[in-house]
């Protein structure tokens, strides 16, 4: 379960992401966290978030943000907000690492499934930040913060996550496993 102060490590690149508040500490008004990302590049596709608006101010370094097409390169003290329903990414473009605070609001799950995807990358289940289609359809399937690909028709998505979300339970995948979070979803 997710709490104030605990500090997920991606083993992989060395990125943390540390909770300053949880769903649970706002009565699900918002998830704030401070992340350091050492890693460079993007480390998910373009998406867009149905339910939530994040928002990101940079500590030190430059975070690269895109949203509707455009990129642009944010230093220390800038802030931007990147909407619901609106495509977008954001990640370290340079060689140096970039900290920030990014804020996702109305929480819902989303300190759960950062929670996740940190856990599944330490048991290599998530090689190369990628969990594969049948765990993104589970995913995409039973969380609250649903999230869709940018690029992909979204129709096409909510069919696959409808289809084959509930054919991957069956086979033992979770959108939120207890071995991590102390919750299954």
């Amino acid at each position: 379960m997710p709490s104030s102060g605990q500090i997920l490590r991606n083993p992989e690149t060395g990125d943390t992401y540390e909770f300053l508040e949880t769903a649970r500490d706002t009565n699900g008004e918002r998830v704030a966290m401070k992340i350091t990302l050492h890693s460079a590049g993007e480390q998910v596709p373009d998406h867009f978030h149905a339910l939530q608006d994040e928002h990101f101010e940079v500590v030190s370094g430059h975070l690269t943000v895109l949203l509707d097409g455009k990129k642009r390169a944010l230093g220390p003290g800038e802030r931007i907000l990147l909407p619901k329903n609106k495509a977008h990414n954001h990640y370290n473009a340079g060689n140096d690492p970039v900290v920030f605070i990014q804020s996702v609001t109305p929480a819902l799950d989303f300190d759960y499934l950062l929670e996740n995807i940190i856990g599944l990358t330490i048991d290599g289940k998530m090689p190369g930040g990628k969990a594969g289609l049948i765990q993104e359809l589970v995913t995409l399937r039973y969380l609250d913060s649903k999230s869709y690909l940018a690029h992909i028709p979204l129709g096409l998505q909510k069919f696959l996550m409808n289809v084959v979300g509930p054919a991957g339970r069956l086979f033992g995948y979770r959108a939120i496993y207890k071995k991590y979070s102390g919750i299954e979803k």
